[in-house]
Parts: structure tokens; sequence; C-alpha cells
């Protein structure tokens, strides 16, 4: 993905900010306690934390959180959820925090957009020595037969290849954390997989894939059409058809420490 396009991706999810509130799942708690386990102390940086998503599980697990995110939209729908963190408005290139300000840098199905040669030594930068930093993706989990057919007539849009534990493997696998020209600044990244799942209708399973940022993009025509092949498909299963279900999914980590 070259950088246009990656912009161009990145800042569509603040059109959708109140759908993405109310459908995106939150993060597995044992994922988020693997990520943040090897940190010096609670001090954590949401970074590209959206709507806080995964701000509210660090809060929940006790955690002294500052969130950054660019979008407004995305901000003001975290400040609404989550009005006694300190939420500022900022990116990963260029984060409005001091150095040495947090045991923890976290990212929530955001590490993927980030320009890494400049965002990498910015984390390190706001990253106590021995700080941890760690992306978190939610997928869905393919190994079970009906999610593995929903990703086939969703297409890739709706369903990328980092958005299951096959694909996110394979680009985890070549993945540098935190980017060319700063490994020095950073240990060998860890990764790991949580089972997790979100409750779900098959209405409410297609609102949460409109979310996503290769729909929002779309062409209405095309983006109507690939959403009615999703709602005939999850007609079609039992599964899915008549009441509220379990989405399978995992919660993955790749993790590293600062030097």
């Amino acid at each position: 993905m070259d950088q246009g396009d990656r912009t161009l991706l990145s800042s569509s999810f603040g059109a959708a900010a109140v759908a993405y509130a109310e459908h995106r799942p939150d993060y597995a708690r044992t994922a988020v306690r693997w990520a943040l386990k090897s940190a010096p102390g609670l001090r954590v940086l949401d970074l590209g934390a959206g709507t806080g998503k995964l701000t509210a599980a660090l809060v929940a697990l006790g955690a002294d959180v500052v969130a950054v995110e660019p979008d407004p939209a995305m901000l003001t729908e975290l400040r609404r959820a989550l009005p006694a963190v300190r939420a500022l408005p900022g990116s990963a290139e260029a984060i409005p925090l001091p150095d040495g300000a947090v045991d923890a840098v976290l990212a929530g199905n955001a590490l993927h957009w980030f320009d890494m040669a400049v965002a990498g030594p910015e984390m390190a930068r706001v990253l106590a020595p021995g700080g941890v930093l760690a992306g978190l993706w939610n997928v869905m989990d393919d190994g079970v037969e009906w999610v593995a057919g929903l990703a086939r007539v969703s297409g890739s849009a709706a369903i990328g290849p980092r958005d299951t534990p096959t694909g996110w493997r394979a680009e985890a696998a070549g993945m540098h954390l935190p980017g060319t020209g700063t490994a020095a600044l950073f240990g060998s990244p860890e990764q790991a997989e949580f089972p997790h799942g979100q409750r779900r209708t098959a209405d409410s399973l297609v609102a949460t894939l409109a979310t996503r940022a290769g729909m929002l993009v779309m062409p209405e025509p095309e983006r109507e059409a690939t959403l009615g092949r999703i709602r005939a498909y999850l007609a079609s299963r039992p599964e899915t058809a008549d009441a509220e279900f379990t989405l399978p999914m995992q919660t993955c980590v790749l993790r590293t420490r600062r030097s």
C-alpha cells in the first residue's frame, strides 16, 4: 500500500464515527494484559485511539491513559464515551507528549496506518526506557467455516487479509517494529493471539463491516452491492439467519520493548 492509499483509507473513519463507536468490538482483556505485562508502569498512551475502544479496556485495567487521535469526529466520540480520559488531537508521527512520558504505547487496529519511518522514533521518544510498544488487532476467526464463507463473499474491502488470523500471521511475520532505521531503539517483536467474540445480529454485523475503511471509500453502488451480498449470505446460514449470535474472533498482538 502506497502512502496515498494509506492516507485515504486511514482518514475515512471520521464520516462513520458514530457507527464505529456503536458497532466496532472491544478488545480481549487477556490480550491487553499481555500487551502491558512487561511495561515498567501503567502510564499508557493509546495512539490512534479512534472512538476509545482500546482506551476503555485500558481504563478498566487501572492504567493512567492518555489517548491521541488525529480525526476530530473520532475524538469527539471518544470524549463523549470517556469524559474522564485525557484525549488529545495528534498523530503517531507527531505525538503531543514530552520525552519519556509513558511506560507503554498501544495502538488498536491502527499500527498499520502509521508511517513507521517517522512514527517509530516518535514512539521511542515518548516511551520510558524499557517501555512497551504493542499493536492489537481484532480479527474474525476464519477457522470457523461460516466465517470463512463470509470472508469469501464479502471481498477484501470488507474483510481483508489482515482481518483474519491466517492473514494477520502472514503480515505480522513481515512487519518490522517500529520500522526501518530504528531497529536499535527496540527489541525483537513477540506475537500472540487470544480468543475473543462479539455478540451480533445479521443486521449489526453488516453495520460493523460497513465501517471498514475499504467500504467507506467504495463508490456507493459498489458498496450497496457488497453489503447486499453479505446480507444474503447471512440470511442463508443457520448460524446467523434468525437470532443473535457470537461472532468468533481473536485479538492478535504484536509487542516489542524500548531498548
